[in-house]
């Protein structure tokens, strides 16, 4: 595990959300750093776009690992 070095401003921000997203801080500064990943990946996606994809391709890799 790294340690990332953020602003208090962001960290802030990340507490506030991670409170109302019932996360703890790292998981919001993860699930942010993922989605932010994922939209310079797939710029012409929206996000319910690239929450979907994601869901998909989850739901595949069961699939396959099921028929196994």
């Amino acid at each position: 595990m790294g340690i990332v070095k953020i602003s208090e401003e962001l960290h802030d921000e990340i507490r506030k959300s991670s409170h109302v997203m019932s996360r703890s801080i790292n998981s919001q500064a993860e699930f942010w750093i993922k989605v932010g990943r994922l939209s310079e990946l797939n710029p012409t996606l929206n996000f319910n776009e690239l929450i979907t994809s994601e869901l998909i391709k989850v739901n595949s890799s069961i699939l396959d690992s099921s028929r196994e």
